[in-house]
């Protein structure tokens, strides 16, 4: 079994965070929600040990990324209210990696995964932690503009096939209207990034 290599690890804001313990970069997560960087550092450090716990679960690599990327989606949002030192009496006090641990258990054990053929999700395209900022960014823009985005980018329609499926649902939109959507749509998204994400993911090294 392979893991997969993610580039984000090498890049300077990441490789930045290393030195941190696993508390360090927990609070520095939670108290800064307008930064990326924290999680994907989290994720770096720990995607490898994730990851080996869904292949060997998953019966085609292609779910096991499916599954890889939603239980990362999982921990992010949960990872805001998380408290290492609330410790149940009698019991071994709880590490951030023995939580992940458990947070793909239940991933694995409670996730219904569609077939092979219905995953539109690549794990070489869309790393996880862009695929989590990404979606947050898609829920604050206006409606019209996401469907759009969403149409254009998980399943790959052209502009005349977006135009011709608004227009079927009442709306009056031409394929050049659609591209202006497109634009505007992609503009507001990358805004609506944290500036470190956009840094780590969207620019050029």
């Amino acid at each position: 079994m392979q893991i997969p290599h993610f580039t984000e690890a090498n890049h300077p804001l990441v490789k930045s965070l290393f030195h941190h313990s696993d508390h360090e970069l927990l609070t520095l997560f939670q108290r800064h929600s307008d930064s990326g960087k924290y999680f994907t550092a989290i994720f770096c450090r720990y995607s490898p040990i994730v990851y080996t716990l869904i292949r060997h679960s998953a019966r085609s690599p292609v779910q096991a990324d499916y599954l890889f990327a939603l239980t990362w989606r999982h921990i992010y949002y949960q990872l805001g209210g998380l408290d290492l030192s609330i410790n149940p009496p009698g019991k071994e006090s709880l590490t951030l990696q023995n939580w992940l641990i458990n947070m793909t258990a239940y991933c694995i054990n409670e996730t219904e995964l569609p077939p092979t053929e219905a995953i539109h999700y690549s794990l070489k395209t869309t790393s996880p932690p862009l695929w989590c900022y990404v979606e947050q960014a898609l829920d604050q823009l206006p409606a019209m503009l996401r469907l759009i985005v969403l149409m254009a980018q998980t399943f790959h329609w052209s502009e005349t096939r977006i135009a011709a499926y608004l227009q079927a649902e009442g709306e009056v939109l031409t394929p050049a209207d659609v591209a202006n959507f497109l634009q505007e749509g992609y503009l507001m998204l990358e805004e609506k990034l944290p500036a470190d994400v956009c840094a780590i993911y969207l620019e050029e090294s």
